[in-house]
């Protein structure tokens, strides 16, 4: 037999053998790098202001944002916030399941339906838990978190009660408690603190209220567990980081500030780690009210879930903004200033950190 047939047959040998290799090659690193993006949970929070159904709901008192109501709620209106809103959690998610979504300023089950279900978002495969609160306008607290990344394994409201006003009512804290793929637990509270309508002073007392029941549930998973537990809690808390309620009842420590015996780091107090400068703002001034704290163990840990470091993040792309001509440089778009409609987004910018669960 001459040398070429050989030849010919080792060349096709090799070309098909390179050619298998090349496939087997891409197949690994894109399971690599999948498997590396699917063991990274995004949590994030957004108020999503006022987002309400256009329908008279009989068991409110609150009708504004209806079609015969002061805001002149329309469904063409309802059907506009909805899309700003998803298409802001899609660049949100950068092409990735959310994991967790904290929102607020949600009104019923009809609203998250129509966003996590009528919507592009479908396909991320969302799931709701939404509890009617006691709020008078209605407007709720809600979690949204991906099924292809966390198992819920339960679900419960916190009330937040006054004993020296009995008719006084606020929104609920939202806790839920999840598995990773790796069978981390993880605990995530979402609040919505009151707010500072009547004055800063003059409602301090109702976010410590608030600071000391969330602390409290806290300090009882704590005491439950064997060690810290893993824990996020994120919210608009209407007050600064820096605030009491934060800093000293709830015992949230900024990374720089916090000891051995501290519990929480607030992830959210220096806005030149975060991107931009703040998540609301008031006249000439930005404030940091939305914000994402967690447990010591989640930001010490090195083995299995834990916070990725410089994470942390005020999302700002610029369509969330317009011009300010009354106090210079940008300022949110909101859905409505006042009576007027402006057909934009939020009042709030979102905020977000990421978590890496590990083998």
């Amino acid at each position: 037999m001459s040398q070429k047939p050989k030849l010919k047959l080792y060349m096709k040998s090799k070309s098909l053998y390179l050619t298998l290799f090349a496939l087997v090659f891409q197949c690994v690193t894109f399971n690599v790098l999948y498997s590396q993006n699917e063991n990274t949970l995004r949590i994030a929070f957004w108020n999503m202001e006022n987002f309400f159904d256009p329908f008279v709901d009989s068991t409110r008192m609150y009708n504004e944002y209806t079609e015969d109501g002061s805001q002149h709620w329309t469904l063409s209106r309802f059907y506009k916030k909805r899309n700003n809103i998803y298409k802001t959690i899609l660049a949100l998610s950068e092409g990735d399941p959310l994991s967790v979504l904290g929102m607020c300023e949600v009104e019923n089950t009809f609203v998250t339906t129509m966003l996590f279900q009528e919507t592009p978002l479908k396909r991320h495969n969302y799931r709701v838990i939404h509890y009617e609160g006691d709020d008078r306008r209605g407007i709720d607290v809600a979690i949204a978190y991906s099924i292809d990344k966390l198992q819920l394994i339960s679900s419960e409201v916190i009330k937040i009660r006054n004993p020296d006003n009995k008719r006084f009512k606020t929104r609920d804290i939202l806790y839920a408690k999840f598995y990773d793929r790796q069978s981390d637990t993880l605990h995530c509270f979402v609040n919505h603190w009151p707010s500072r309508y009547g004055g800063e002073k003059e409602t301090i007392h109702l976010r410590e209220m608030a600071a000391y029941i969330l602390k409290d549930k806290v300090d009882s998973l704590i005491r439950a567990s064997d060690c810290i537990p893993k824990i996020v809690i994120m919210g608009d808390f209407n007050d600064t980081p820096l605030d009491n309620s934060m800093l000293n009842v709830l015992k949230a420590k900024p990374p720089e500030r916090r000891h051995v015996e501290d519990t929480l780091v607030n992830l959210f107090v220096n806005a030149d780690d975060l991107g931009f400068e703040g998540t609301l703002k008031h006249q000439y001034r930005w404030q940091i009210f939305d914000q994402i704290i967690i447990s010591n163990s989640l930001y010490n840990d090195s083995k299995s879930l834990r916070y990725i470091n410089k994470s942390a993040t005020i999302f700002h792309p610029d369509f969330l903004f317009v011009d300010d001509e009354t106090y210079g440089g940008k300022k949110l778009f909101r859905t409505y200033i006042g009576p007027k409609y402006q057909g934009g987004y939020s009042d709030h910018l979102p905020v977000y950190i990421d978590l890496r669960s590990t083998f």
